[in-house]
């Protein structure tokens, strides 16, 4: 089969032809890395790529073992590359940071460890901006990576690496990571798919701090709905090494089934979630056009708000966030000369993370409530809620962030993305699903959500949607 095509393959297929042994794990490493030799110069999404030999002899080994009638999962073969933010065990873990040990990492992250037992072939990383703060992927150990679909424009971030490695079809699948929207945001400015899970869905790292950490969590991202619900069945499930991890099983990947349509099914289109919060134009269009998808395909879908104020969700966000950044990142400070080494935006949390008290914290977890109850109240009349993913499309990619949205002056590196944050603050399960290209010819995407550990039901309706959308056909033009 021509490496071309095997590499246009969903996940589910590819996994299906490997385990039939009509496609080597040889074949499928070779047109990985063929892929990357040739865009990844271009792109640079892979970043501390492995010895190719070694990732071929692995493959290799993939396949002696499918000869001897073993086959360790649904990913048996696949090479992945892990988000720079995960360890990977034998790979430096960079972090996007000058101040990041270069030695290899000792031992996998948590879900990096559930990938290769179920078969994945780890040959990098991706590329993330500094500890991952910021909607764009560049730092200064490895450059910026450019979208896919106009080279000269951000990736989005944090898992920006990721979702153009899936858009040039490098990866059949990725692993990402989602803050403030890290999941989402890149997969639409790339056309792709990305999942934040419900919140404990996929244990965190059992090494890190283990009951602060709430907003923070890793997920899938794919080409196609299915394959990220694949995926998450293989990061998902209970660790008693951390104790907020979800007791929630999923099916495993072979068993996992989406099959379905809308029919009867009620949602609430948020908009831009609050009045006020600035869309750059177009977003909203793309948007309101996507609901005609979602009505063909059976659901009712009608105009809600989320009643919660905004400067409410906000301000539980500010403190939040800073009191996770500023704690992991703090002992910085007392070092002024590794201080003054950190991107400016680091530098601001951990400043600003100084000045909370017991109070603060307590009331934004106070206002953090709040928006959980808010969505609760929405979910009593209907099913699902969808937004858009991000405020304004992909941005010149030399720009650190935008300088506003609509004419609206931006008062920090991350308000653009606000109209991400009241889903993570609830936990929420959050698909990003194709919502298709503005005037410039730029992707953008929609988050569906739906109530707590609702993800397989999120996952049922984003795949319909995104069978009947039709947005996945539309492949870079560099692939053309």
């Amino acid at each position: 089969m021509p490496s071309a095509d095997l590499l246009e393959l969903s996940a589910t297929e590819l996994s299906r032809r490997i385990a039939a042994r009509e496609v080597s794990c040889r074949e499928v490493m070779q047109a990985s890395l063929a892929r990357i030799e040739a865009l990844n110069p271009r792109f640079n999404a892979i970043v501390s790529l492995r010895d190719p030999a070694q990732s071929l002899a692995e493959a290799d080994e993939r396949d002696a073992e499918l000869a001897r009638g073993e086959r360790r999962g649904w990913m048996h073969g696949f090479p992945l590359a892990v988000k720079d933010l995960s360890h990977a065990a034998g790979l430096p873990t960079s972090m996007g940071s000058p101040l990041s040990p270069r030695s290899a990492a000792r031992a996998d992250s948590l879900h990096v460890a559930r990938a290769r037992a179920a078969g994945a072939v780890v040959i990098g990383k991706t590329n993330t901006p500094e500890f991952g703060l910021g909607s764009h992927t560049y730092n200064t150990v490895f450059g910026t990576t450019r979208n896919a679909y106009a080279p000269d424009r951000s990736a989005g971030g944090s898992s920006g690496g990721a979702a153009v490695a899936l858009a040039l079809g490098i990866l059949p699948v990725a692993d990402g990571s989602d803050m403030m929207g890290s999941l989402r945001n890149p997969a639409a400015f790339n056309n792709v798919i990305g999942m934040r899970p419900s919140r404990g869905r996929v244990p965190g790292n059992p090494d890190e701090e283990l009951f602060f950490q709430q907003l923070g969590c890793e997920g899938p991202m794919a080409r196609t709905v299915e394959d990220a619900a694949r995926l998450l069945a293989v990061q998902a499930g209970f660790d008693t090494r951390v104790p907020l991890s979800s007791p929630h099983a999923l099916p495993s990947p072979d068993e996992l089934r989406l099959e379905g349509d809308g029919k009867g099914l009620r949602i609430g289109w948020l908009g831009s979630i609050w009045p006020d919060l600035p869309l750059e134009p177009g977003i909203r269009e793309l948007g309101e056009k996507a609901l005609g998808t979602f009505r063909d395909i059976g659901c009712e879908v009608e105009p809600c708000t989320l009643d919660v104020p905004r400067e409410h969700n906000w301000s539980a966000w500010l403190r939040l966030r800073q009191l996770l950044v500023g704690g992991k990142l703090g002992a910085y400070l007392s070092d002024p000369k590794l201080f003054a080494q950190l991107k400016p935006e680091a530098q601001w949390e951990i400043e600003q993370s100084r000045h909370l008290d017991a109070a603060s914290l307590y009331q934004a977890s106070v206002y953090r409530s709040n928006v959980y109850r808010a969505f609760l109240k929405l979910f009593e009349r209907f099913d699902f809620v969808l937004a858009p993913t991000a405020q304004v499309f992909p941005f010149d990619a030399e720009l650190h962030w935008p300088a506003g949205v609509a004419g609206v002056k931006s008062d920090t590196y991350h308000r653009w993305m606000e109209i991400v944050t009241p889903f993570t603050l609830a936990g929420l399960p959050t698909l990003n699903v194709r919502a298709g290209f503005g005037e410039g010819g730029l992707p953008m995407g929609l988050q569906l959500a739906g109530p707590i550990h609702s993800d397989l039901d999120v996952l049922r309706l984003g795949h319909a949607y995104d069978q009947a959308c039709g947005w996945a056909a539309h492949r870079p033009s560099v692939l053309a």
